[in-house]
């Protein structure tokens, strides 16, 4: 009964919201215009609203939930109108926070202990109140300063019910709407679904702030806070408190004569490090999570927190991406067309010659732009608009790049709108482009392998054999069979000790290869 109350109430909203202009005509839409007739507040509301303006307020009104599944269809560019998507990327990510006495509840129970015990001052007032969790001041026994993050109870009951109705709502859209298949609603929910489960595991994160830290360890741009692993748990996470500008406050960073080209660049550089160097990147870089240590104002550097998010590329996606865009630089774009196809990003029986033809309609105007002016972000989302055409399938871990690609460049050109991205990313692209085609790239994945060959060493002549006397049946390949024989059953020992030889010259080699 509940969840059809809960149901009715978020029909009732939409309504309101006139949400049912959104949709073409379908039963979906009809359905929605009898919730419309019975709803007065909606016969003549919001007539001087934009359509992206009554989306983004009926999500906000339905709840924190509905807010971040909104903020996640603000990174599918392929799926939603532009309008859309520029409001839907200002949903902001703020509740009410939950009770004092609630948090000491909760940290009693996750240490099994009182707060006061484990802290030498806690600050009951949170710093910070979002949808999943709250963050609070702290010091720790030994005087370190800290923030203490806590999941909001009997959040995950509520994501499950709210998801639920959302899946219900995808399915109801496919049965009621010709065109839904396109947009894959279920599909938009499940990945929704597995975000924001991760982003209530606080090991993740931390996990994701430690190895974030660990790629940034003493570099002079980027700095990640500690983690205190022993106050640390599924519900809890402890970590160093920083303390710098958002970077978002342009006003503040400029009357402290922070040098803006070099804050932008080194952003930039920041996450194509992140992208083209470690495969690991944090996917919700929002101003909100990015601040700065203006300390000295000629050399600023990034403060990050907030790694419930982040984003993998395998060594394929890498590469490829890398290769589509130096090929879209230098306007190959059969290079481009074909480089879509061998990863798998479309079907492999898409002619490449008509691929060609889309991705060249679509990149030439951009090309045209000088190079300042290019954005790397807006090449991908055009590129993968172009492919949605010939069945790309979608790929998570690009959309989460995309999406941070976006942040990134829209951050970098708000800081120093002169930011030449090109020049800032091309670095890294050939750096990427070295270690995939070079010598160096070629001996290090020799090198990886070669445990795996001296492993299976010992067994390749038996190999051999049985496929030899699998295959060999007239007399003289019956002799052949026996000359081979003699020759590759060596005795076990003497094989041990090639084994061995063999693996030292390979690694004094390696040694002196990448000296």
């Amino acid at each position: 009964m509940t969840k059809r109350l809960r149901l009715l109430s978020i029909l009732w909203t939409l309504a309101h919201y006139r949400i049912d202009t959104l949709l073409p005509k379908s039963k979906a839409q009809r359905w929605l215009k009898l919730f419309v007739l019975i709803n007065p507040t909606a016969w003549f509301n919001n007539l001087h609203v934009t359509r992206g303006q009554r989306l983004r307020l009926a999500l906000e009104k339905l709840g924190p939930i509905f807010v971040k599944f909104g903020q996640t269809l603000s990174t599918r560019p392929d799926l939603l109108p532009a309008d859309l998507i520029t409001e839907l990327s200002k949903l902001q990510d703020q509740v009410p926070p939950f009770s004092g006495s609630l948090v000491l509840r909760i940290l009693q129970q996750a240490y099994g202990k009182p707060a006061q015990t484990v802290f030498q001052d806690f600050s009951i007032e949170p710093l910070a109140s979002a949808s999943v969790a709250q963050v609070h001041a702290a010091t720790l026994l030994t005087g370190e300063d800290v923030i203490v993050k806590i999941i909001r109870p009997d959040i995950k009951d509520v994501i499950e019910y709210d998801i639920y109705l959302l899946y219900f709502l995808a399915k109801q859209l496919l049965k009621r709407w010709p065109d839904a298949e396109r947009l894959k609603p279920v599909e938009v929910v499940r990945e929704f679904e597995k975000t924001i489960f991760d982003e209530l595991d606080m090991m993740r994160e931390a996990g994701n702030a430690s190895q974030l830290r660990r790629n940034f360890i003493n570099s002079p741009i980027m700095y990640v806070p500690k983690i205190y692993w022993d106050y640390c748990n599924t519900n809890v996470l402890v970590m160093e408190r920083i303390h710098g500008i958002r970077v978002s406050d342009i006003e503040t960073l400029k009357s402290l004569g922070v040098d803006m080209k070099k804050l932008a660049e080194r952003g930039v550089e920041i996450f194509y490090s992140q992208v083209f160097r470690d495969k690991f990147f944090h996917a919700d870089m929002h101003p909100g999570n990015i601040f700065v240590d203006a300390t000295d104002p000629a050399d600023p550097k990034y403060l990050g927190v907030d790694f419930g998010i982040m984003g993998t590329l395998s060594d394929e996606d890498q590469y490829y991406l890398a290769q589509n865009f130096l090929a879209f630089f230098n306007r190959d774009y059969r290079k481009v067309a074909q480089l879509h196809i061998d990863s798998g990003w479309v079907a492999p029986e898409t002619r490449v010659d008509e691929f060609e033809a889309a991705v060249r309609t679509v990149c030439e105007p951009i090309s045209n732009k000088p190079l300042s002016q290019i954005s790397f972000a807006i090449v991908l989302i055009r590129l993968f608009q172009v492919a949605q055409r010939f069945n790309m399938v979608v790929q998570p871990q690009l959309v989460l790049l995309q999406k941070t690609l976006l942040n990134v460049e829209g951050l970098g050109r708000q800081l120093y709108p002169d930011l030449n991205l090109w020049e800032t990313a091309k670095p890294y692209l050939e750096s990427v482009m070295k270690k995939q085609l070079g010598i160096r790239g070629f001996f290090k994945k020799v090198y990886e392998r070669v445990p795996m060959w001296l492993e299976a060493l010992p067994d390749l002549p038996q190999l051999i054999h049985k496929n030899l006397q699998h295959n060999l049946n007239t007399d003289a390949q019956q002799k052949q069979l026996a000359l081979l024989q003699q020759l590759l059953f060596v005795k076990t020992k003497s094989l041990k000790r090639w084994r061995w030889a063999f693996g030292i010259l390979l690694a004094i080699f390696l040694t002196l290869v990448f000296i």
